[in-house]
């Protein structure tokens, strides 16, 4: 009996015939490559810059990762007179990041590394600080946001630099022209924020 056609079976039915079916045991490792290594993609760059590149670009995602999660929680948290627009900033924010993480992730891959991806290896990774669960003033959302960015700007610039000289020309165009390109944009909407939430 497929599981397909046990849409009118009983509960019992349908725990035999999934139990019936084959198991992976997930606790032993099925990994095609194992984290920290690197495949051979033809390139015309050494396992050394790869190397380094990915393992810069990883914590750059981890960062990445952190902040995109921030800008929705306060998506959701935000309060006050300016509820509305930021509700909205927050979020177009968001988005921007997502297609970043996107972005940042696929060029490790294409590297020849593994990209991090689930949120308790980036918690362990981030170097950004976590914001409490409960809810923030905005003017304190949008600090801890552009703590974030200053983060990220200040450790983007680095990578660019040492990919540059390494001659990682796809690492550096990526830090310059998406990542520090974005980040700097979006800290310049918090910032006059901040600025007018100063002048009121």
């Amino acid at each position: 009996m497929s599981i397909k056609s046990s849409a009118k079976a009983s509960p019992k039915t349908i725990v035999r015939a999934l139990d019936a079916q084959p198991h992976l045991d997930l606790d032993k490792g099925q990994e095609t490559q194992p984290w920290g290594t690197l495949t051979d993609i033809p390139i015309a760059l050494s396992e050394q810059v790869r190397l380094q590149s990915i393992e810069a670009l990883n914590q750059l995602l981890a960062d990445t990762m952190t902040l995109r999660d921030m800008y929705k929680k306060h998506h959701w948290q935000v309060s006050g007179p300016a509820f509305y627009q930021l509700h909205l900033l927050f979020d177009a924010h968001h988005e921007g990041q997502a297609e970043l993480v996107d972005t940042i992730a696929e060029r490790i891959m294409s590297l020849g590394g593994v990209s991090v991806a689930m949120a308790p290896d980036v918690a362990e990774m981030t170097m950004i600080r976590r914001p409490p669960k409960g809810r923030e003033t905005p003017a304190m959302q949008i600090t801890r946001l552009v703590e974030a960015h200053r983060h990220i700007l200040a450790s983007s610039r680095q990578a660019a630099r040492a990919a540059g000289e390494a001659g990682d020309d796809g690492t550096n165009d990526l830090l310059v022209s998406d990542v520090i390109r974005l980040n700097e944009k979006q800290t310049w909407f918090l910032a006059e924020h901040l600025v007018s939430a100063h002048l009121e």
